[in-house]
């Protein structure tokens, strides 16, 4: 047994308390616990992840560099990230939570105060490369965690509300990078952040939990008693004590994920999804400012009502699948990609009108029907694949999420250098029509349709 497996092995089952007012007790302690933790952790996950985004300004005036060198600082980021996402996906379904995130959590932490003891491009770009790889720590064992201590049935609605701490975190990161930069400049800024990782990782390891069975409590399904449950240990014993078998990573990668046909159209779903997000991020203050003539202030507030969008979208979105669609994701990720399309096509003939509450509600609109498929991707993903498997089926979609974001930068740019915003429009369009032909087969698809293959 290697160092690794001693430390983040889970820890065992152990003995089930019989006392059911015990059992309903702990139960109700213990997915409050854990649930703030993950969502308070992942917050802390952005600080160190945006920091640089926010000390740039400043950095480029104390050091003289580009704008060129410091977006090869950024894509390594965004490249380990994109690749940890997966690996540690893997790695996490075969780890203990209660470590894994919070060790993740502390190293980012380490590698942004090593940012800002440097000076040189070289190691920017080291330490930013390894800080991506550390991020991809903190997705995984939440995606492990909401599937241990939250049924099916009410799942859309915890994860969608776990989903808005990105954009808490995105919206705290420069407010605080705001204040310490005032202060202490573009060295501070990655200071602060990287040593209240490290605290917030302490905190982790204090606060998280594996799953209910290493706290001698029963699984969510028997707790639960859900109609999901109750049919399985009427058909079959062994399939319960299948879904709580912990999986190699052999069975993990080819018999759960990489041979599952519903992850492969989340995938490619979520690269056409993320081009769209990321476009709409990037490019839309630009269009504002160009075609209207805003001002940088109006526009960017009009931006900002995208992102605003999509925090309801997202719980709207789980909820919505929790209680119209009965735990399905399928049907919501069609509906809100039809929802998408509509959104695009208004953004783009009310080109013609200066009104920058009409661009602002519009925004406002595709962040809310893009938000709520991008978000459910990885519940679906880890919903159709076994439960010991959700941290890399999640994974492995975040991954093709993240390619996908790349063809937002440099591609789209070219395209709209060559065919003007009308390119632009025209380009959102196709990939949200393709995003929406994706998800149309994982309409009726169900985690039952995996084991049956198993």
């Amino acid at each position: 047994m290697n160092v690794w497996t001693k430390f983040f092995q889970p820890p065992k089952h152990i003995k089930e308390i019989e006392d059911p007012e015990v059992v309903k007790k702990k139960y109700k302690y213990w997915r409050i616990r854990i649930f703030y933790s993950m969502f308070i952790g992942y917050i802390f996950y952005y600080f160190t992840r945006k920091s640089f985004t926010f000390a740039m300004p400043t950095l480029i005036a104390d050091l003289g560099f580009d704008k060129a060198q410091l977006g090869i600082i950024g894509s390594t980021l965004y490249f380990s990230y994109g690749i940890s996402k997966f690996v540690s996906g893997v790695m996490s379904d075969q780890s203990n939570p209660r470590y894994f995130m919070a060790i993740g959590l502390m190293i980012t932490g380490l590698t942004n105060i090593l940012f800002g003891m440097s000076s040189s491009i070289v190691l920017f770009a080291l330490w930013w490369g390894l800080n991506g790889w550390f991020q991809g720590w903190g997705w995984p064992p939440c995606a492990r965690l909401l599937t241990h201590w939250y049924a099916k049935s009410e799942r859309g609605t915890w994860w969608s509300v776990w989903s808005t701490s990105h954009n808490i975190g995105g919206a705290l990161i420069p407010i605080l990078t705001g204040f310490i930069i005032d202060y202490s400049g573009w060295r501070g800024a990655m200071y602060v952040p990287g040593i209240l990782c490290i605290g917030m990782g302490l905190v982790l390891i204090n606060r998280l939990r594996d799953t209910p069975q290493s706290l001698g409590l029963p699984s969510i399904e028997k707790y639960r008693h859900n109609a999901h449950y109750e049919q399985e240990i009427q058909a079959s014993t062994e399939t319960s004590q299948e879904e709580e078998r912990e999986l190699s990573t052999r069975e993990i990668l080819f018999t759960y994920v990489l041979t599952n046909q519903w992850l492969w159209f989340l995938a490619a779903a979520s690269f056409f999804i993320y081009i769209v997000r990321m476009a709409v991020n990037d490019w839309s203050a630009l269009f504002l400012i160009e075609t209207k003539h805003y001002a940088a202030v109006k526009a960017n507030f009009c931006v900002s009502l995208f992102e605003i969008g999509g925090l309801f979208g997202m719980l709207v979105a789980g909820w919505l699948s929790d209680k119209i669609s009965k735990g399905n994701r399928g049907p919501m990720n069609v509906i809100f990609s039809l929802g998408l399309l509509f959104a695009i096509l208004g953004m783009w003939f009310g080109r013609s009108y200066n009104q920058w509450w009409l661009d602002g509600t519009l925004l406002f609109v595709i962040g809310f029907f893009l938000y709520g498929p991008q978000m459910m991707i990885g519940l679906a993903a880890a919903e159709l694949s076994h439960k010991k498997a959700a941290g890399t089926a999640s994974g492995f979609t975040g991954w093709f999420a993240y390619f996908g974001a790349t063809f937002a930068g440099y591609p789209l740019g070219k395209v709209t250098d060559v065919w003007g915003w009308k390119g632009f429009f025209i380009a959102l369009l196709v990939c949200a029509s393709i995003a929406l032909v994706l998800f149309l087969p994982t309409w009726n698809a169900t985690e039952k349709n995996i084991r049956s293959k198993a």
